[in-house]
């Protein structure tokens, strides 16, 4: 009889539906191609970042950053607590299955135990059964729900993997950045003090008036002063990526220097739809949506019936001794619990789970929006930054060309020290500035590989990683 009753339950259970409200993937209106792409081609996205990032240094720093950075662990400890929250969650397909005991130490007097009937005086072991027939779906969509929880934080995870891979490879090139600056602000720092002992060889001479000298004297004062403030900067920088590392603030080892790196010379973005398969943020945000749609269906199977098949088998005896040969005691059949007068709140949180899914979808369409933005800001700097960099190149050699003429000039007493002065101050800002474009030029292609989502595709970042460890 209790094989007919579990074999009709369980074909009931089959045939069941899940109530609530299935996630379907919403539509979102992407573009055909991004606006500022210019040539088409395989997405910069799906190199390994070891192929876009030739830097042996850089390289070392962002593998070691794998493998210290806290917040790296933090993710990777979130995704193994939901992993498990999600093992818990399928559990509650399974039969609960229960064991209890009574021994007595003492007895009152009077008291008359009933054999084979359990009671505070009698000795006893029984195992109970309850298993819930999940005939509205409530725990299908609990796991539903868990399983979304799960890929969000491994989603989660990849995202900080990105950031970190981009994060340590931007601040480093603003760490070249500031070396290459620093260089700069010394060669220019004794330039400036070159010009002084020139001009104090004129006034002894009376050649120059004692305003040329005190010129002079102030630029080099300022840039002593832009040469300890970019020192700052750099230690201040290396303190900011040692974090990333997961280190104490140490000093950073260089590799290459910025005019040394070798980037892509074209850097194609691809299709804009498949920015909705790469992105992790995209795609943590749309299983929170899947999430959040699945507790619609857990909440409204709350406001139904619950049935739970319960069974009861024991022993029981008024003396430890006839446990021997004791008489026993079962029972099974269904149960039924269902809402009376909480049945309005039980409404209340279905509605609650709605409101829900609305947020997260208008957060999810929103993060698409961000993406496709930040997509289009990184191909709109890439283009710019090449351009402006050749700019300021050919800027710098015709600096360098008038400085030279100016310092002729001012030595062989032909002009006088503004030319020199204009010339070099010119000069310096202009070679700092280039090295600033040559870095946000770098940054831009970091940035880009970042918003198209960085290529980590599970399958083909494993068989990439092994290919690098076998070079």
């Amino acid at each position: 009889m209790l094989r007919l009753v579990l074999v009709v339950f369980s074909l009931a259970l089959v045939a069941a539906c899940a109530v609530g409200p299935d996630y379907k993937r919403p539509d979102i209106a992407a573009p055909a191609s991004f606006r500022m792409a210019g040539k088409e081609g395989e997405s910069i996205a799906n190199l390994p970042w070891w192929e876009l990032l030739r830097d042996d240094g850089l390289q070392t720093l962002i593998r070691l950053a794998l493998e210290e950075n806290k917040d790296l662990k933090r993710a990777a400890a979130a995704v193994e607590e939901y992993r498990a929250r999600a093992l818990v969650a399928r559990m509650d397909f399974a039969p609960q299955l229960t064991v209890s005991g009574n021994a007595p130490l003492a007895k009152t007097a009077g008291i008359v135990a009933i054999p084979a009937f359990p009671n505070p005086f009698a000795y006893y072991g029984q195992g109970a059964l309850s298993w819930e027939l999940d005939f509205w779906g409530r725990i299908r969509r609990e796991n539903e729900a868990a399983r979304a929880d799960l890929l969000a934080r491994e989603e989660n995870r990849r995202a900080v993997v990105l950031q970190l891979v981009t994060g340590v490879a931007q601040s480093y090139f603003d760490l070249r950045q500031l070396d290459m600056q620093l260089d700069i602000a010394r060669r220019t720092l004794e330039s400036w003090g070159e010009s002084v002992r020139i001009a104090q060889a004129r006034l002894r001479q009376g050649l120059t008036p004692k305003l040329d000298v005190d010129q002079f004297e102030s630029e080099r004062a300022n840039a002593a002063a832009r040469t300890a403030e970019l020192e700052r900067q750099m230690v201040q920088k290396e303190n900011e990526l040692s974090v990333l590392l997961g280190s104490n603030p140490i000093k950073i080892p260089r590799g290459l220097a910025l005019t040394d790196q070798v980037m892509p010379p074209e850097v194609p973005a691809g299709l804009p739809s498949d920015l909705l398969q790469r992105r992790p943020d995209v795609l943590q945000s749309e299983q929170e949506l899947a999430a959040a749609t699945a507790r619609i269906g857990a909440a409204e199977a709350q406001r139904f019936p619950q049935i739970t098949l319960t069974g009861l088998l024991g022993v029981a005896s008024p003396q430890l001794s006839r446990l021997v040969n004791p008489g026993q005691f079962g029972e099974v059949g269904p149960s039924l619990a269902g809402p009376l007068f909480n049945a309005p709140i039980l409404g209340f949180q279905q509605q609650v789970a709605e409101a829900q899914v609305k947020q997260v979808l208008a957060q999810y369409q929103q993060t698409v929006l961000v993406a496709f933005k930040e997509v289009e800001d990184a191909l709109v700097a890439v283009r710019t930054a090449r351009e402006q960099t050749q700019a300021q190149e050919a800027q710098v050699v015709a600096l360098r060309s008038a400085l030279h003429l100016a310092e002729l000039r001012y030595k062989g007493g032909l002009s006088n020290y503004l030319d020199v002065l204009t010339s070099k101050r010119s000069l310096f800002d202009a070679e700092l500035s280039l090295t600033a474009t040559r870095r946000l030029h770098l940054v831009s292609i970091v940035q880009l590989y970042k918003a198209l989502g960085g290529g980590w595709n599970e399958p083909t970042m494993a068989s990439a990683t092994r290919k690098e460890q076998t070079r």
